[in-house]
């Protein structure tokens, strides 16, 4: 076989191996550290949203760290849910 196609077919094999043993995993990793973002943005800057959990102060120390998310945090908390978001 030239190496090309050894290389092709290896990385296909490899992409088929992954899909059926770690795909499920790395999705459910990826959407436990979303969820867990957005409970550490609602902790911290739930004022926004007007629940007052931690004080003003350390909510200003952290805002630096959080304004890149805070839009899509915000769409996110505010947008409407049903039976099919837990489904997904």
């Amino acid at each position: 076989m030239p190496e090309e196609k050894k290389d092709t077919f290896f990385g296909s094999v490899k992409e088929f191996i992954y899909g059926m043993a770690a795909h499920d995993m790395t999705r459910y990793a990826l959407k436990t550290r979303a969820s867990m973002e957005h409970l550490f943005i609602l902790i911290t800057m739930g004022d926004l949203l007007g629940i007052p959990i931690l004080p003003p102060y350390y909510s200003l120390r952290l805002l630096p760290y959080v304004v890149p998310q805070i839009s899509t945090w915000k769409r996110r908390m505010l947008r409407e849910k049903d039976l099919t978001d837990a489904m997904a």
